[in-house]
This record gives structure tokens, sequence and C-alpha cells, in this order.
């Protein structure tokens, strides 16, 4: 048989852990401690995704960039993508670099077992009513991981899919009321 007391010290620990998880990650909580705002800017509606200029060699890349940014803005924020002429914003931007970096190779072949592939973007997001850029970043880098050999034989495509994912993820990150 277990106390009472034991089981009150275990709920009283637990609730205490909780309740310092829940105040330690912020997120955009008032003096309540409860959140009251989203974390994306409210005042926007809208956003123009323009298609990313593309500066490398890899023909492929922005329209998988583009296709990535436009879900997930419309997955993870409060915004609409929509045309220009009716957007509150724009996203535009372009790529700067794209590379495969050799990882690791087989001794027995010489073929690559491991590639990173890696993608460098230049973006601004911009209040439409002002054309003053609400976020701004140039150099902005991600790396994705792919395995060309046996036994996964993944295709360049995955490299490429993976950084325009992550890409797109850490883009609308951005994208993000300060706090």
């Amino acid at each position: 048989m277990i106390p009472h007391v034991s089981i009150r010290v275990a709920v009283t620990s637990l609730s205490t852990f909780l309740g310092l998880v829940f105040l330690l990650t912020g997120c955009g909580q008032t003096s309540s401690g409860i959140r009251s705002t989203s974390q994306f800017q409210t005042e926007y509606r809208s956003i123009n995704v323009l298609a990313f200029a593309n500066a490398t060699s890899d023909l492929k890349i922005a329209a998988n960039l583009n296709e990535a940014l436009v879900k997930e803005i419309e997955t993870i924020t409060p915004w609409k993508v929509t045309g220009h002429g009716r957007a509150d914003t724009m996203l535009r931007g372009s790529i700067t670099r794209f590379r495969l970096v050799l990882l690791s190779k087989d001794p027995t072949t010489g073929l690559a077992n491991e590639m990173l592939v890696e993608a460098t973007v230049d973006f601004e997001w911009i209040n439409l009513r002002t054309g003053e850029p609400i976020v701004a970043r140039n150099g902005f880098a991600a790396s994705a991981m792919f395995t060309p050999s046996r036994p996964l034989q993944q295709p360049i495509d995955l490299g490429r899919f993976e950084i325009a994912q992550t890409l797109a993820r850490d883009i609308v990150d951005t994208l993000q009321v300060d706090w």
C-alpha cells in the first residue's frame, strides 16, 4: 500500500514540472501566462509568394521551394496565399547557391555513399501597403542528406525535396512575431 503523502508529493511534483515546462516555453504568453495571440502577425491576411529566382545550375530547386513555401504557409500560418493585387504582403527571393557535397564513398567501388545537398537563399517579406520589408534575410542556408548508393539508392530528387522542405519551414519560421 502506497502512503497518501507519497501520492500527494508525486502529483504536486508533476504539476510543478508541467507548469515549469509551460512557463519556460514562452510562446507569446501574456502576463497571466496564457497565450493570447497567434505566433504569426494577425494584421496581415494574405501573402503573394513570387517564384524564387534561381541563380544556380539546378533547374528544379526553385519549383520545389515555391511549392513547399505555399504548402507551409497555408498549413502553418493564418494567411491565405493569393495572387498579386489581392495580397497584403509579398514574399520574394532568390536561390543563390545549390551544391552537392560528397560525405562518404564506398571504399570498394568509389561511388558516393552519402551526399549532402546545400542551398542558400536571399528573401524578403514585404508589406504591400507601405512597400517596406517586414523581414529580409541574405545568406539563409540549409542542408539535407541523401544516400545515392545501395541499398537505398535515393535519387537526387529526394535531396532536393528535403532541402526545399527545410528551407520552407525555416523561412516560414522567420515570419513569426518576435517574442
